[in-house]
């Protein structure tokens, strides 16, 4: 029988919440479910949320009572905000969080790389938010409490699973017992070690580095701006990378790589933490500051990934489907682009409104991400942790030019995440004017935001599923298009026009004057009938200068492959 514990985990800046397990009541088989989602981490939660969003209700079982141990993910960048913002918990995670936009690199003392992310008044969001996992989870779990269509189940333990053609077979250990669970379809948002992907016998595939950092919380007041530190060749720590990071609750992160020979179960122990901690205050002009352990964890970089996201009825997300090195802040920023995409796609499915070829999509498209991902954190990885003594040269050979050559610097650059674009996805228009734009986003990216008055951004009225932005000056959508979008609507599927350019166009669900012309040079629109067509997870599938109702029935039968 499944015992999780109900003490509260250990924190001195958070107050864990212990949750009362969910018991079966003596029925050894439950109701069949549709979605049943394993895993309540960050990439579970906002899959949760967003087939709610689609209308499609889900189970999530959880194994503990509470959130995670430690703040583990605690940078989330623009784009991560943006699909926050879409599950209800962006607000909370701006009053919680730590914005900022820069990154400094240094070698002997001197600061030989300054990174700066880009920032402009048509973002809501800064390029990245400092807020500890814990608070994220907590701010889920209270929008899935509020979610009617999403039960979570704490202390539910997976424990088997049985497929069969049309649905799966789940058992689960609880307190009270065990129960069986079946279910059309399993997401598994399981984590790095997760249990499904060794139950099923899947492998993931690619490389592990042999370095291994720890990553330790202290609360200690420094003066010091939230911008990322990252130090090369320490000398408390020679051939190693010492980074360090501002959380809330005057919390910081240091994360520093292990000296060779010496073992995670050495690296964990209080003198050996107390040392480098010590050594990593001394080394930014605060030696002897009084300081107090949260926690501590050790971890290395690999860049894994499966080779197909689904297994049968079981399709996975976030770790579970890949293991990312943290350089570039690039684990749970990922899983939300995974989950955001997985729910749309397997809503779609479940309501009948595309077939289930759909799913193969969002695995091409979201394993196609993760080795872009791969090849690009690879390179920081490299930097990092050099794997071999050809890299170790290079990279030394970087340090050390970098003192007086500034064209070396920029190979400091950590490669922040970024948001993948699905320019080969199969679901994008076929024969539409991509090629024709001079601006805007391209065919496969996700929107550009576009401030449009104190407070209001195009994103904040956008989101629920497709949206056709329809750019015109006049009074009406044309008469064909019209029934069109009609036709599409009545199939079921969400479509929301926006219009941009007049105060009041019938048959638009909301217009945009845009008077001076500001959205429509971001864009790239300056004829009236231009239109760009978002999937529901926003990215582009399409976009003409001139939109009627041909092309536009052939966008959706492409979208959403029957």
């Amino acid at each position: 029988m499944h015992r999780p514990t109900d003490v509260p985990r250990h924190s001195i800046y958070y107050r864990y919440q212990v949750h009362q397990p969910w018991l079966p009541q003596g029925a050894a088989v439950q109701p069949r479910a549709q979605v049943v989602i394993v895993g309540s981490g960050p990439a579970g939660l906002v899959a949760a949320l967003e087939l709610a969003r689609h209308g499609v209700p889900s189970i999530v079982l959880e194994s503990e009572l509470q959130v995670s141990l430690g703040s583990r993910a605690i940078v989330f960048t623009r784009r991560s905000m943006e699909i926050l913002q879409q599950v209800g918990v962006a607000d909370r995670m701006t009053a919680a969080g730590l914005p900022w936009r820069f990154g400094n690199s240094f070698y002997r003392g001197q600061r030989v790389f300054r990174m700066e992310a880009p920032h402009d008044p048509d973002d809501r969001f800064f390029p990245m938010l400092n807020v500890q996992q814990q608070y994220l989870e907590e701010y889920l779990v209270d929008a899935c409490a509020a979610q009617p269509l999403i039960e979570l189940r704490w202390g539910n333990r997976l424990v088997g699973i049985t497929q069969q053609a049309s649905h799966a077979e789940l058992r689960i250990d609880t307190p009270g017992g065990e129960y069986t669970l079946p279910t059309d379809w399993v997401v598994a948002a399981d984590g790095g070690r997760s249990p499904l992907r060794t139950m099923l016998d899947l492998k993931l595939e690619g490389a592990s580095y042999e370095g291994f950092f720890v990553i330790a919380d202290i609360r200690v007041d420094l003066p010091l701006p939230t911008e990322r530190l990252a130090f090369f060749d320490p000398d408390w720590n020679p051939g190693n990378t010492v980074l360090m990071h501002r959380e809330p609750h005057g919390i910081w992160r240091v994360d520093y790589q292990l000296p060779a020979g010496e073992t995670p179960e050495q690296a964990l122990q209080p003198e050996s933490l107390k040392a480098r901690i010590d050594a990593s205050l001394a080394m930014v002009g605060h030696a002897g500051a009084p300081w107090e352990m949260d926690w501590a964890s050790v971890y290395s970089a690999r860049t894994l990934t499966l080779p197909d996201y689904r297994s049968g009825r079981v399709l996975f997300t976030g770790d579970a489907a890949h293991l990312l090195p943290i350089f570039g802040v690039r684990g749970a920023n990922t899983a939300f682009q995974d989950s955001q995409s997985l729910g749309w796609h397997l809503a779609h499915v479940v309501k009948g409104l595309a077939g289930e070829r759909l799913l193969a999509n969002y695995s091409a498209e979201r394993v196609g991400a993760a080795r872009e991902i791969i090849d690009e954190a690879g390179k920081s990885t490299r930097f990092m942790t050099p794997p071999t003594r050809g890299f170790q040269l290079l990279r030394d050979a970087v340090l050390s030019l970098s003192l007086q050559h500034a064209f070396v610097r920029p190979l400091y650059h950590w490669r922040t995440s970024r948001p993948h674009e699905y320019t080969h996805s199969q679901l994008n228009a076929t024969g539409d004017d991509d090629a024709l734009f001079t601006a805007g986003p391209a065919r496969g990216a996700p929107p550009r935001n576009v401030r449009l008055g104190p407070n209001d951004y195009l994103l904040d009225h956008l989101g629920g599923g497709f949206d056709l932005l329809y750019f015109s000056t006049a009074d009406a959508l044309p008469p064909a298009l019209q029934a069109e979008i009609d036709t599409v609507k009545a199939s079921g599927v969400a479509v929301r026009v926006t219009a941009i350019g007049a105060a009041a166009v019938a048959g638009a669900d909301t217009c945009l004057t845009d008077p001076d012309g500001h959205l429509r040079a971001r864009y790239g629109v300056g004829s009236t009938g231009a239109a760009y067509l978002l999937r529901p997870d926003q990215h582009v599938c399409g976009r003409w200068l001139t939109l009627d109702a041909t092309r536009l029935r052939a966008a959706f039968a492409t979208a959403l492959p029957r």
